[in-house]
């Protein structure tokens, strides 16, 4: 080893979904919406002045920050966008999980939050679901540095009532506590309705999925405007500039088509339910989702199997080669045509396998 060497941080990173290029493929690996973003962010980049460009973006993100407060309702000081909610949440990391306390959060969630407590020192603990990979409540009631939920979760999916999460907030009202909501609007009442209530909540969502913009890289967060100033001292300690602006006006114009965002999500949901009847038809098992992927196991062949077997035919799902969870597949949902293809494919497999 170089001298040198020894002073670079070394850590697990996360590995974030396959990205295949090939004519044809049905990607459904990645969480994304498979229909385009609202009308009205075409025509917006359609007629953007190039000479903007040259130009600094606004610090503030202004535009943006003012149209989400508007329609969620709130204070522009209660709103902090970033680049992506994986930019927002890892600033949230930074700013608020800052105890000796271990930061708690379940054993099977979204596999970036251990990888930020490694790289910003933060301590945690990860909490065990239940069989059925539920959160059982009481478990967070236990001396902690703070708490992130993600709800619905990742990979599996489930939505948690708003019951338990304000159990869990009520129990823990001297740390911070992060509910991470990227795929909320797929599924029931957010936690948004208690910040209010709780000055120490962080709602985080993103515009990567009922939105249509993962290409773009919005993330929001909202809270109490103390919080908000907090994550915003912290992107102001390394990077003011932090979101383009063609992303901006993009932004705005998504949000503003209330329509198009309602429209989008309710096919979504309707493909959803017509593939979990049609996988719990060729014996598929899996908890209700409520998010716009399906988390997936059969109890005749190996996640792996299927895997390997649909990339064949270039059709890409998510595998997680972890404890508890590997022989499961996380099924994206993608239009009616997509799913389709997908479940005509997997029924020639069974079919085959029982040759």
């Amino acid at each position: 080893m170089k001298p040198w060497e020894k002073n670079i941080k070394r850590v697990v990173p996360y590995v974030p979904g396959e990205q295949p290029n090939h004519k044809d493929m049905i990607k459904l690996n990645t969480n994304e919406n498979p229909y385009p973003p609202a009308p009205g962010v075409k025509r917006a980049l359609q007629n953007l002045d190039f000479d903007r460009l040259r130009l600094y973006p606004d610090p503030t993100i202004g535009l943006l920050v003012e149209e989400l407060a508007r329609f969620y309702q709130l204070e522009k000081d209660q709103v902090f966008v970033g680049v992506g909610s994986d930019d927002v949440l890892a600033m949230a990391f930074m700013a608020f999980f800052n105890s000796k306390k271990p930061v708690l959060f379940p054993d099977i969630t979204y596999s970036f939050y251990p990888v930020w407590c490694d790289l910003f020192h933060i301590p945690y603990e990860t909490i065990g679901l239940t069989d059925d990979f539920r959160i059982q409540k009481e478990d967070y009631y236990k001396e902690n540095g703070g708490i992130i939920i993600a709800n619905p979760n990742a990979p599996t999916g489930i939505y948690e009532n708003l019951t338990t999460l304000e159990d869990i907030l009520r129990h823990n009202q001297d740390v911070i506590v992060i509910i991470d909501e990227a795929y909320i609007d797929f599924a029931g009442r957010s936690a948004l309705e208690l910040i209010n209530h709780y000055d120490n909540l962080i709602v985080v969502q993103t515009f990567s999925k009922s939105r249509s913009m993962a290409g773009m890289r919005i993330g929001y967060a909202m809270g109490n405007p103390k919080l908000i100033k907090a994550l915003n001292d912290v992107k102001y300690s390394f990077n003011s500039y932090t979101m383009n602006t063609t992303s901006i006006i993009a932004g705005v114009e998504a949000v503003k088509d209330d329509e198009y965002f309602r429209e989008c999500i309710t096919k979504i949901i309707s493909t959803r339910e017509k593939t979990e009847e049609a996988l719990i038809s060729m014996g598929f098992h899996f908890p209700k989702s409520g998010a716009n992927f399906i988390f997936a196991s059969h109890p005749n062949m190996p996640a792996k199997e299927i895997l390997n077997a649909l990339r064949e035919k270039h059709i890409y799902v998510r595998y997680f080669n972890l404890p508890r969870i590997d022989n499961y597949l996380r099924i994206s949902i993608g239009t009616n045509e997509e799913m389709k293809q997908l479940i005509e494919c997997l029924k020639e497999l069974f079919i085959d396998s029982a040759k």
